[in-house]
């Protein structure tokens, strides 16, 4: 019964990595896709706005996090937040005319937060480093 309860976990965790590793190219093409949709968006515009090019740069950081996790296994949580923070701040760059006072405030605030996240984050890998036997 024993060899039998390894074979099933053996079976269950090769669909676990089949399955993860399906996904990460369903993710990873469809950045690219969206990425290449929105730059011939701008190419059939003839300009690239400031909104469209901090678009590409969410692109850019999403198909890096997906690089990153398809060679470490690790989600990095820094371009998680390299990521709020460019949606927030093109949110700002977009819409800033039409925003009352308060909601500039409340996505500044939150851009200035994750920005400490991230240096929190920072600060304590240099001072506790990861262990690369792990």
């Amino acid at each position: 019964m024993k060899q039998y309860d390894q074979h099933i976990k053996k079976f269950g965790n090769w669909l676990v990595d089949t399955f993860q590793l399906l996904g990460l190219f369903v993710i990873g093409g469809t950045i690219v896709w969206s990425a290449v949709h929105e730059y011939w968006q701008m190419v059939g515009q003839g300009r690239a706005g400031l909104d469209g090019i901090l678009l590409l740069f969410i692109y850019l950081e999403l198909g890096a996090m997906v690089g990153i996790y398809f060679k470490t296994s690790h989600l990095p949580v820094r371009f998680l937040l390299y990521i709020a923070i460019t949606a927030l701040t093109r949110l700002l760059a977009i819409d800033v005319k039409m925003m009352p006072d308060q909601h500039i405030l409340v996505i500044t605030g939150a851009i200035v937060m994750l920005v400490l996240a991230v240096a929190t984050i920072s600060m304590v890998r240099v001072k506790f480093p990861e262990n690369e036997s792990n």
